[in-house]
């Protein structure tokens, strides 16, 4: 298949579009607006498997960051700023007007995405931000692909820069594989030992917790019952593509691969404020779906794991997520 779709200009003036790729196992529909994630869905299968809005504007007005590519900076940076190589930059303060949250205001969830190379099973997009963009220094270029192979979407983000900056990109996905109201009925395995310990703000101490003996320990299948908004500490760096997490349920799992070093699980509590309808015919509740954030740990540029996010001239920064579906054995 091969479809787009002309949705008239985005707020910006700027063409806007969705794309339709896939093929007889997995579909997906992606929107230049945020390079975000629209649809997807499994062949046999009639629930969508991620939440998004069935009007494509409401893209335009996405407080929840629904399939959207966000950044520069996934997560939270505290005070809005962050000194890198003697210098100290000043972020937009966008969470509160304390802290940087998801790149500022104007972050790339926010930017309409141009239409670069598209296939029947891939579609390409990129973005360029200049030099100082939300506070942040170095003009940076960015690319996402999304490519659908079998039943399995994979997710690439790539940037480069002209002077040292921070880059950590992610697609903010809320999952579902029931299409349920709620996610209740689902079990969630994340392969991490630990997770981040939080301060004030939700902002890193700077130290990591063993998950073992708490209720934050899904190294074993388990139910999402306990409140999630958590950086799962997968690796102490970028790292191949490797399985980070499996949701499952009623028969068919989706599991999560990775190249990043930190998986952001949230439970979607929130999802109750914007009344726009979604996929499933009606606005969503609060846990209508899971977010799993691969990415560098939050507040990176302030933390000893700096060196997650950092990327300087003649680097690429290289992000690969894969979701492969699977229904199990009738």
């Amino acid at each position: 298949m091969d479809s787009i779709t002309d949705h008239g200009t985005a707020p910006d003036g700027k063409p806007f579009q969705g794309i339709a790729i896939g093929g007889p196992e997995l579909t997906a529909r992606v929107l230049t607006f945020g390079a975000a994630l629209q649809d997807l869905r499994l062949t046999g299968h009639a629930p969508p498997l991620v939440l998004g809005y069935a009007d494509p504007t409401g893209y335009f007005n996405n407080p929840h960051k629904l399939g959207a590519v966000v950044g520069r900076c996934a997560n939270r940076i505290a005070d809005g700023r962050f000194t890198l190589d003697g210098q100290t930059h000043a972020l937009d303060r966008n969470d509160g007007g304390v802290q940087t949250l998801h790149g500022g205001a104007d972050g790339v969830q926010n930017k309409s995405w141009t239409l670069l190379d598209h296939g029947p099973a891939h579609v390409s997009l990129g973005l360029q931000l200049p030099d100082g963009h939300m506070g942040f220094p170095g003009a940076l270029d960015m690319r996402c692909t999304y490519r659908v192979e079998g039943t399995a979407l994979e997710i690439e983000l790539q940037g480069e820069t002209d002077a040292p900056t921070y880059c950590n990109l992610t697609n903010h996905s809320y999952f579902t594989v029931t299409g349920d109201a709620t996610t209740e009925g689902h079990r969630l395995r994340i392969d991490a030992e630990d997770v981040l310990d939080l301060g004030n703000q939700m902002i890193p101490t700077g130290r990591t917790t063993p998950v073992s003996g708490t209720a934050l320990d899904f190294r074993s299948p388990a139910a999402p019952s306990v409140p999630l908004d958590h950086n799962f500490c997968l690796a102490e760096a970028r790292r191949d593509l490797t399985r980070a997490a499996v949701l499952e349920a009623a028969g068919l799992s989706m599991t999560l691969s990775t190249t990043e070093p930190g998986l952001q699980v949230y439970d979607g509590r929130a999802l109750d404020k914007t009344g726009q309808i979604g996929l499933n015919g009606a606005p969503y509740g609060p846990h209508a779906g899971i977010a799993l954030e691969p990415q560098a740990w939050p507040d990176a540029p302030n933390q000893p794991w700096a060196h997650q996010a950092l990327l300087r001239p003649g680097e690429t920064y290289r992000h690969l997520t894969r979701l492969a579906f699977s229904r199990a054995p009738a």
